[in-house]
């Protein structure tokens, strides 16, 4: 029975970043350049300020150095632009929404982390999806 009800809540408990599924909305987290570990969950009818819109796998091999910085923010551009045309209607470069992504820490890319979580950043709150809204 407490499994049943952690499912019923699920969209409004805190969970790990890394859990994120596509159509997810959350508490996006405050830029800060620090490692994003929890997000708080809400339906996508409740205010939020974070959408997934696309998770993403680099293809590097085990043994790839992590990336720096702008080879990251590359990647993630590229692998997100056909899946946010996709789930929004537009392409990103059209867009006025405000693209940013989750990728793995080093530690994790050490271990075979290659998940990119794509996710649309509101300024202001909303109460509704971004999924076929082309904006």
């Amino acid at each position: 029975m407490v499994l049943a009800v952690a499912f019923v809540f699920r969209d409004r408990l805190t969970g790990n970043a890394g859990d994120l599924a596509v159509g997810n909305c959350f508490d996006a987290p405050t830029l800060d350049g620090g490692t994003v570990t929890d997000v708080q969950h809400h339906p996508c009818t409740e205010s939020h300020t974070g959408e997934v819109f696309a998770v993403v796998t680099n293809p590097a091999g085990s043994g790839a150095a992590y990336p720096d910085q702008p080879a990251r923010i590359a990647f993630a551009g590229d692998a997100c632009a056909a899946p946010f045309l996709s789930y929004v209607g537009i392409a990103m470069d059209s867009s006025t929404l405000d693209i940013r992504y989750f990728g793995p820490t080093s530690d994790g890319w050490g271990k075979g982390d290659r998940t990119f979580t794509c996710y649309v950043n509101s300024d202001t709150a909303v109460t509704t999806s971004i999924k076929g809204s082309k904006k």
